[in-house]
């Protein structure tokens, strides 16, 4: 799914210790230049939000590799192929993998003695939808994990209705993160290809929301530090800049580091979303300088939030 929407974005080189090594993803949109002179978003008001009946997905479960076991042979056996199981599996190699290691397994066919992730909800605070000039539509869906525990693989299924309630188009939207970690709240984005009436209306479907443990090992504790923000003088940009820190205690450099800054106006609608990244090795206790602009979609820029991931 993330292909989805990186397919819909523009990498660009941006500041950090290694400028050869670091980029940011911004949506590649650009501010004002919509159908009306003063874009104006689909409010949380006309939210529809569908939770009970979840379209169907592939189910991800663990499975534990045992003897004489290949990639190829996994994936055969639960009917998927091969590159979405090692994209379920970021960082496994897998001309490796040992016995007794856990796999996830993105499949409809589970095995009675599978350790299938407990599916969880999560909180929708809001969808704002904008419309572009040739027609097209990037759309917002705030969620919140409210839980103590990361939640990971987080997708909502956006559908637009037009005033008869017939479906015009849907796409997933997701994270610009793996995981959205406790307590913290980011964007589920994506982008409607034209042509998109302007008097659609958003629904929202939750998808997939998988919690897993707090020291799951494909994810190092890191955290942000000395961030700020500088907005532009016409608030459409803000200079973002901080630190990456890598926990002291960490048994593994990270190899692969996110920053995301949110976006949001005045009203707390998200109206913008980049992220940054660097593939620049990062030593537990070390630290890591980021520096990137965030642009709004439309209206002006008043805070803006971050979150941050870092992978072995």
């Amino acid at each position: 799914m993330r292909k989805i929407l990186i397919a819909c974005i523009l990498l660009t080189t941006a500041c950090g210790t290694d400028v050869s090594r670091a980029t940011s993803v911004p949506i590649n949109i650009k501010p004002y230049l919509t159908m009306t002179p003063s874009p104006t978003p689909l409010q949380p008001d006309g939210l529809v939000v569908s939770v009970i009946t979840p379209l169907p997905s592939p189910t991800p479960f663990g499975y534990t590799v045992k003897s004489g076991d290949t990639m190829g042979q996994i994936a055969q056996a639960f009917n998927v192929s091969i590159s979405a199981l090692m994209a379920a599996n970021p960082g496994v190699d897998p001309n490796s993998i040992s016995i007794g290691q856990t796999l996830k397994v993105p499949s409809q066919q589970i095995p009675a003695d599978a350790a299938t992730p407990t599916a969880v909800p999560f909180p929708v605070k809001q969808i704002a939808c904008y419309p572009t000039s040739d027609r097209g539509m990037w759309c917002f869906v705030l969620v919140s994990n409210n839980s103590s525990s990361p939640i990971e693989d987080v997708t909502a299924q956006i559908t637009l209705l037009d005033a008869s309630g017939k479906s015009v188009a849907g796409h997933t939207a997701t994270l610009l993160l793996d995981i959205l970690a406790p307590n913290s709240s980011m964007p589920l984005i994506t982008y409607f290809a034209p042509d998109i009436p302007l008097d659609v209306k958003p629904q929202v479907q939750i998808l997939t929301a998988i919690q897993i443990q707090a020291d799951d090992a494909r994810y190092l504790p890191v955290l942000l530090r000395n961030t700020s923000v500088k907005v532009d003088p016409t608030g459409l940009t803000a200079q973002v800049n901080g630190q990456v820190v890598l926990n002291a205690a960490s048994t593994k450099p990270a190899k692969l580091v996110w920053v995301v800054a949110s976006a949001y106006d005045g009203s707390g609608r998200v109206i913008g979303a980049r992220r940054w990244e660097s593939t620049a090795s990062l030593s537990a206790g070390g630290s890591l300088p980021f520096s990137f602009m965030v642009s709004s979609i439309a209206g002006t820029i008043v805070r803006v939030e971050f979150a941050v991931e870092a992978r072995p």
